[in-house]
C-alpha cells in the first residue's frame, strides 16, 4: 500500500509535519510494509513559512524589522532548500495581533517591516519570493513596504511622506529612482485568497478596516485614499490596480505588489502545491490523507486539504480527511474530492484539552489506526 500524507497544520496545536508523523504511525500499525509520501502543506496563511520550509530542507532567518507601528521586533521568514526562494508571512511583521486593541488605527499602521524582510531576503541571494498577505493590520496600499525598498511618495508641495493609511491622500508623485536594483531579477507570487478589488464598497478599506480599528469616517478616508493613490499609480507608473481582482487584499497591498513589483496574485494553496510538486507524487498512490484543524463550509473556499483533493481527483485517488472538528456544514467537501471525513474527538473535552499537542498526537494516531482497520477489513 502506498499512501500520501499531504495534511495542514491544526493551528495552535501539531504542525503539518508533526500531524503527518502522527498519521503515519496509525498506518503502519495496521499495514507496516505501507509506503508513505509525506507533504507539509499549507493554504497561504499561518504555518505557510514551516510547512514549505521544513518541505524543502530549507532554513528560517530572523532579523529585526519594523513592526505597524514602527516598533522594532524580532520577525522571521524562511528560505527553502533551492536556495533562491524566499518564503514571507506578511502577517509576520505587519500582522494585527502585532498591535494591542487599544492602539489599532489603519491610518497609521504601516507594511514597512514587510518590506525590511524583502530586501534582507534578496540580499542574502533569493530571487524568487512566495507572499503570504492574509491578517494584516494595515490599509496603507502597500507605501510602508516600498518605501523599505527604496520608493518615495511625496505630497504637493513635494515633501516626502511618512506611513500608515492618512498618506494615501497625500500622494502627489512617486520616485522610484531609488529603488533597489534587485528588485528587477525579482518574482513575485503573492498568495491572495480574496477578489476584492482596490477600493470601493467592496474595497480593502469598506470591508477589512474596520476589523483594524477604523470608525466610519476613518473608512470613508481610508477609501477615498485609495481611490487617489490608484490615480497617481495611473499616471505615473501606468499601471491600473483599482479593479483588479485580490488588489484590495491586506489593506491595499495585493495592489502595492501589482503596481510596484509585478506581483502576480494567486490562491495560496495554488502556490503551494506547485511548490511542492504534489501533482508529481501522486503516481500510483492507493490513499491520500489531508486535513485540517477545522472542516466546515468555508474549507471549500481555497483551503489546503480541498487543493490536495482536486488534485488527487485528477488521478482518481480516493480522499481521506481528518480534523480536529467537523461541522454540521462540512459535508460540502465530498461534493469537491474529499471522499469521507473524520474527526480526531473520541470523547467529550475542553478545547484546552484537545489541543494539548500531546493528547492531539494520540488522538490522530489512534483514529487513523482505526480507519485504516476499516480499509483492510473492507479489502479483505
Amino acid at each position: 500500500m502506498k499512501v500520501l500524507i499531504a495534511i495542514d497544520s491544526f493551528k495552535g496545536s501539531l504542525t503539518s509535519n508533526e500531524l503527518a508523523n502522527s498519521v503515519e504511525i496509525g498506518i503502519k500499525n495496521i499495514y507496516p510494509q505501507a509506503e508513505t509520501i509525506k507533504i507539509p502543506v499549507a493554504d497561504g496563511g499561518e504555518g505557510t513559512v514551516e510547512a514549505l520550509v521544513e518541505g524543502t530542507g530549507g532554513k528560517f532567518i530572523e532579523i529585526t524589522v519594523a513592526d505597524p507601528l514602527m516598533n522594532p521586533i524580532t520577525a522571521a521568514y524562511g528560505i527553502l532548500g533551492d536556495k533562491k526562494t524566499a518564503v514571507i508571512e506578511m502577517a509576520t511583521a505587519s500582522g494585527l495581533p502585532l498591535v494591542p486593541v487599544d492602539k489599532r488605527n489603519p491610518m497609521i499602521t504601516t507594511t514597512y517591516g514587510t518590506g525590511e524582510m524583502i530586501k534582507d531576503a534578496m540580499e542574502r541571494g533569493c530571487r524568487e519570493f512566495i507572499i503570504g498577505i492574509g491578517g494584516s493590520a494595515t490599509n496603507d496600499g502597500g507605501i510602508g513596504m516600498m518605501k523599505a525598498l527604496g520608493v518615495k511618495f511625496f505630497d504637493k508641495n513635494n515633501i516626502e511622506l511618512g506611513h500608515g493609511g492618512k498618506q494615501l491622500i497625500k500622494v502627489n508623485s512617486i520616485d522610484i529612482s531609488n529603488i533597489s536594483p534587485l528588485i528587477k531579477e525579482c518574482k513575485f507570487l503573492v498568495a491572495c485568497d480574496v477578489d476584492n478589488p482596490f477600493y470601493g464598497l467592496n474595497g480593502a478599506a469598506h470591508v477589512y478596516a474596520k476589523q483594524k480599528g477604523a470608525t466610519k469616517d476613518m473608512i470613508l478616508d481610508l477609501d477615498k485614499g485609495l481611490k487617489s493613490f490608484s490615480e497617481i499609480v495611473k499616471k505615473e507608473l501606468n499601471i491600473e490596480i483599482s479593479n483588479t481582482p485580490g488588489a484590495g487584499a491586506a489593506g491595499g497591498l495585493g495592489g502595492g505588489f501589482l503596481a510596484f513589483l509585478d506581483g502576480e496574485l494567486k490562491p495560496g494553496i495554488d502556490i503551494i502545491l506547485k511548490k511542492v510538486k504534489l501533482e508529481e507524487k501522486l503516481d500510483s498512490v492507493d490513499f491520500v490523507i489531508t486535513g485540517e484543524g477545522r472542516m466546515d463550509f468555508q474549507s471549500i473556499m481555497g483551503k489546503a486539504p480541498v487543493g490536495v483533493a482536486k488534485l488527487a481527483k485528477t488521478k482518481n485517488i480516493p480522499v481521506i480527511a481528518i480534523a480536529g472538528g467537523v461541522a454540521d456544514d462540512a459535508g460540502e467537501v465530498h461534493n469537491h474530492g474529499i471522499d469521507a471525513v473524520f474527526s480526531i474527538m473520541n470523547y467529550p473535552m475542553t478545547l484546552e484539552e484537545a489541543m494539548n499537542p500531546i493528547k492531539a498526537t494520540t488522538l490522530v494516531t489512534k483514529n487513523v489506526e482505526e480507519i485504516f482497520r476499516l480499509i483492510k477489513l473492507v479489502r479483505n
